[in-house]
């Protein structure tokens, strides 16, 4: 299914308006009654809960809340991503460069790209870990799906972690490869996960790759998207794979970092 026909169905009349605009976005047709959803293969919902994709038996949505607890600091220093995104200094202050700035050009704290954002969970990680982040993600109903998780997650007032996390990252709803050849400041990290064929192998693929992964075809531009992260000049990227998988482009990183499912490749262009 074309991703800009999948329709947008209102499940309340206080979700009409919100449905309404996500449709004209992504020239959808609209659907007001629970009746007209029928025999769709898929859909995007509106309900109290938030913004959602579904075939009417598997359900997604960015659920950032539910990454609070790996935001602890007793549990964020152990996290793999955390590790393999960190760079010599912690806030890259020996690369006047790097990171955001004021106007004045004074650092304010390390840049990470996820140019691969999906749901956000992996952006989320980087942002509790100080970065301030910029995702990007070129699907549109992707995209929405995430934006509706970070309005979501700023509301919860009770994780007070997950607020100061998501205040540090930006949705950018493009194409990173456009965009990291063109960026305002030198990022220390681009992190890198882009779908490819092996997971639709898998017996044990989650609910959230079966559904998406109808949305998102496997990387066919690797070699691209390298080289566009090359190109925006970072201190490092990491690349998430499957321990297993092959290389991104079929270059060979600097060092890896493997844990029991995943392991992050790490390249310094620097050295290169």
């Amino acid at each position: 299914m074309e991703n800009n026909r999948i329709p947008v169905f209102a499940a309340r009349e206080e979700d009409e308006q919100p449905a309404r605009e996500l449709a004209e976005r992504l020239g959808s047709r609209l659907i007001l009654q629970e009746e007209d959803i029928a025999g769709l293969p898929l859909w995007l919902r509106y309900d109290e809960k938030g913004l959602s994709l579904t075939d009417g038996v598997m359900t997604v949505r960015a659920n950032l809340a539910r990454t609070a607890r790996r935001m602890r600091q007793s549990n964020l220093h152990k996290e793999l991503l955390v590790r393999a995104a960190k760079v010599r200094g912690g806030s890259g202050q020996d690369s006047g460069q790097s990171g955001e700035g004021t106007a004045s050009g004074e650092k304010t704290q390390p840049l990470a790209i996820d140019a691969t954002a999906g749901l956000g969970d992996d952006a989320l990680l980087l942002a509790a870990a100080g970065f301030s982040v910029r995702l990007y993600e070129a699907d549109p109903v992707i995209a929405a799906l995430l934006g509706d998780g970070l309005r979501r997650a700023a509301l919860e007032t009770d994780l007070p972690l997950l607020t100061q996390a998501v205040s540090r990252m930006t949705l950018f709803a493009e194409d990173s490869i456009a965009a990291m050849r063109s960026l305002p400041c030198r990022p220390d990290v681009i992190l890198l996960d882009p779908m490819f064929p092996e997971r639709k192998k898998s017996a044990s693929i989650g609910k959230k790759f079966q559904i998406l992964q109808q949305l998102e075809k496997p990387c066919g531009d690797e070699e691209e998207l390298l080289a566009a992260a090359m190109a925006a000049g970072p201190r490092k990227i990491v690349i998430k794979r499957p321990r297993k998988g092959p290389h991104l482009a079929g270059i060979r990183p600097d060092y890896t970092l493997e844990g029991s499912a995943i392991r992050y490749d790490c390249i310094l262009p620097a050295g290169r």
